[in-house]
Formats: C-alpha cells, structure tokens, sequence
C-alpha cells in the first residue's frame, strides 16, 4: 500500500509541475487548448488564427470583461463572492461563478462539464494563471482559444468567419453577437442571432458602452 501511494504521489507532482511549466511557457508563447487538442486527435480541422491583444479591438476586450466577467480587473483570478453563491444553489456549479481566468485555465488545462471536481481543479489553476500572468494575458490568451463554433477558436478566426474582417474591426454591434454567442457558441451563429442571442447582445453592447475604468488593466 505505502508503494502504491508513493507511486501516486510522484505521478500527482510529476503532473503539478507540469502544469506549473506550461503556465510559465504560456505566459510567452500562443498556447492551444484541450477541445483543439482533442480536435487534433481524432483528426478534425482546427480553425484559429492567433493574434496579439493589440490587434483585437477594445469594444471587444470591454465586451468581453462586461458580458463574462465585470470584476476581472480587480480579482485575483477567481471572484469568491460570485463562486460562493453559486455553490449555494442546489443546482450545482454554473458557468455564471467562471472569471474569464477560471475559464483560461479550463480551456488550457480541464474539460467541459459542470462538475465540483473540475471547479476543484479549475479554481488553483486560475490562481497559478493569475499570479503569472498580468491582466492583458490573461485576456489576450482568453480571445485566442475562446470556442466560437465547431472547430472555430478564437476571436481572429471567428470574426473573419461571420463577418469577413479582422477582429480588430468589429464594429460595437458585431463584437456584442460574438460575446453573447460564448456561453452556447456551437448552437449560437453571430451572423444568424435568434431572438435570446440578439436580446443578450444589445445588453452586453449596451454594458460594454459604459465600461470606463472596468477595463483599466487591459488597455
């Protein structure tokens, strides 16, 4: 028994720094994700065109921190106070408690469900992630593997898809179809909203009009 456990431990912390590595190596170069590596695997086509921060418009960085993570700015990689009530309902852990942080490290590192066992994981990556990164990474990498359609990553390729130009010139209303798309981007087409996709895009582009200094540490 003493063997086995040991065995365990070294593979847990052979894995833990790993994990530590790739955070560090992440922190300098484009990363993938685990749902294009899973892609890769069974030999299915990857769409993403990896750009820097600087080349993605601001209406979508501000659309992007006011429609999935207000607070982004000013936590450190996991808003608690949203984590707990969320924990608190008897329906379990929803993608409302995820910081665009918690769901970089998901993407990066963990799977799609909802489950305790994945926030259990999802919640020290994003911390490790938050203290190695600064804010702009954070979200850079965010709108470089965001999920936008089958195969479909990343704000570049998404909007060179639905709307035939770089993602650095969306206009307001172009960037607030691609944010609200997020939470179901496999049912949700940007160029095509249904009436709830076009309801929850004139508020995140009504949100992101007013974003002022919530977006402070991406500019």
């Amino acid at each position: 028994m003493g063997r086995i456990f040991r065995i365990v431990l070294k593979v847990a912390l052979a894995i833990l720094l790993l994990l530590l590595a790739l955070i560090v190596l992440w922190r300098f170069i484009p990363p993938v994700s685990t749902p294009m590596l899973a892609r890769w695997a069974v030999l299915k086509p990857v769409d993403r065109q990896w750009v820097p921060l600087s080349r993605i418009s601001p209406n979508l960085r501000a659309a992007a921190i006011m429609g999935e993570d207000a607070r982004f700015c000013s936590h450190r990689g996991v808003d608690w106070d949203a984590l707990q009530a969320v924990m608190d309902d008897s329906e379990g852990p929803a993608r409302g408690a995820s910081t665009i942080t918690m769901q970089t490290a998901k993407n990066l590192f963990l799977w799609n469900s909802r489950s305790y066992i994945r926030k259990g994981m999802e919640i020290p990556l994003a911390l490790a992630i938050d203290f190695a990164w600064p804010k702009r990474r954070v979200l850079e990498v965010y709108l470089n593997i965001a999920e936008w359609g089958e195969g479909l990553y990343g704000a570049e390729a998404a909007a060179r898809r639905y709307f035939g130009r770089s993602a650095n010139d969306l206009t307001p209303r172009q960037v607030a179809l691609l944010i609200a798309a997020l939470p179901n981007p496999r049912a949700r087409d940007a160029r095509k909203p249904q009436r709830r996709h076009a309801r929850l895009a004139a508020i995140v582009e009504r949100r992101a009009r007013g974003v002022s200094t919530w977006a402070d540490c991406v500019k």
